[in-house]
């Protein structure tokens, strides 16, 4: 990017964020660093993506690459929730088309009592260098810095991977309680760390992806989870950066979301901008195109997105998909939609 593209910061996205209403609705897209782009495809053939990561250069080429590509109002940090685990002492890999594989599961306190404390710019100096080279180099609107939520991160930690009901998870949270609460403690202060230093690096929003916390309901969430993830939210913005929270399938936890102390509400497709306002969700949104549309006709695309963006009326509203960008999205329908948002919303 050259000099004088990135004299003017574009913060329309922050002030989305603060429930400030903007001049357009600000766009980005989950997983827009990824699969559907030639770019990263590219270099996927040479690189794993742990291998990306620990390179400061690549990784901050394809944090920036979406941004240049689609005009997107901010970039995502390219990496992945499962990143402060091996330091911690996680014996962790991704295998393609499986996701976290976990080696040494956490099945009891004495496997909790193992894991380490995490030392962010001694364990993981390659991220916080890349932040900087996005933040003084690359980049004129805001990097979202992200981890995930306690419970999405344990349910690897103790499924031993990706999982579809989290039996073994939620027998160790109902059966062990005194487990359960102290890998919440340790989980909590990793994340607080993880991120106060993508902050002081230079993120200036964070995302927790709360992935899987769907698979709670309300109650269990609001006891075994909300008090962590509060305490993460409070590090964080006594820092002066937004938080959103995001999760799949979460529909019911909206109400418990709207009482965490985060300044998004983040929505995947199954509730629309208009039921979350009239649940009570006064703070900002975030927000929520199915992302199977990406393979309909432009027509269909743009009149779902004109929808949502009526719904959002440039008042605490950022547009995004329900949730992320998948391999057979087509890059140019991403900036064909960036762009029908920025200009739809203009016009309101």
């Amino acid at each position: 990017m050259r000099t004088e593209d990135i004299l003017v910061f574009n913060d329309t996205l922050l002030r989305a964020a603060r429930g400030e209403r903007t001049d357009y609705t600000p766009v980005w897209f989950m997983r827009q660093v990824g699969r559907s782009q030639p770019e990263y495809n590219k270099v996927k053939e040479k690189y794993s993506l742990i291998e990306i990561t620990k390179q400061p250069e690549l990784t901050a080429y394809l944090t920036a690459t979406p941004v240049e590509n689609y005009n997107v109002d901010a970039a995502v940090l390219y990496k992945d929730i499962i990143s402060p685990l091996a330091p911690i002492g996680i014996d962790v890999e991704i295998k393609a088309g499986v996701g976290p594989v976990i080696h040494n599961p956490i099945k009891d306190i004495k496997d909790v009592e193992k894991l380490g404390e995490l030392d962010p710019y001694k364990d993981l100096g390659y991220i916080y260098k890349t932040i900087e080279i996005l933040t003084k180099e690359k980049l004129n609107v805001p990097l979202i810095g992200f981890c995930g939520a306690p419970f999405t991160v344990a349910s690897y930690m103790i499924e031993g991977g990706p999982s579809k009901n989290y039996h073994k998870t939620k027998r160790l949270m109902y059966n062990q309680p005194e487990t359960w609460f102290k890998l919440m403690d340790k989980l909590t202060a990793m994340s607080i760390k993880y991120l106060e230093a993508q902050v002081d690096s230079g993120a200036s929003i964070v995302q927790i992806f709360d992935s899987w916390g769907g698979a709670l309901n309300q109650k269990d969430y609001a006891y075994y989870l909300s008090p962590s993830i509060n305490k993460i939210v409070k590090a964080v913005r006594a820092k002066g950066v937004p938080v959103i929270i995001f999760g799949i399938g979460a529909s019911h936890l909206i109400h418990e979301w709207n009482a965490l102390d985060v300044d998004v509400v983040g929505l995947d497709w199954r509730t629309s901008i208009e039921e979350a306002r009239n649940m009570g969700v006064k703070k900002a949104v975030q927000g929520n195109l199915d992302p199977a549309l990406l393979l309909a006709d432009r027509e269909i695309i743009e009149k779902e997105a004109k929808s949502i963006v009526e719904q959002g009326n440039k008042t605490g509203h950022i547009f995004n998909l329900g949730h992320g960008v998948f391999p057979e999205v087509n890059p140019e329908t991403l900036k064909q939609l960036t762009e029908y948002v920025h200009n739809y919303s203009k016009g309101m």
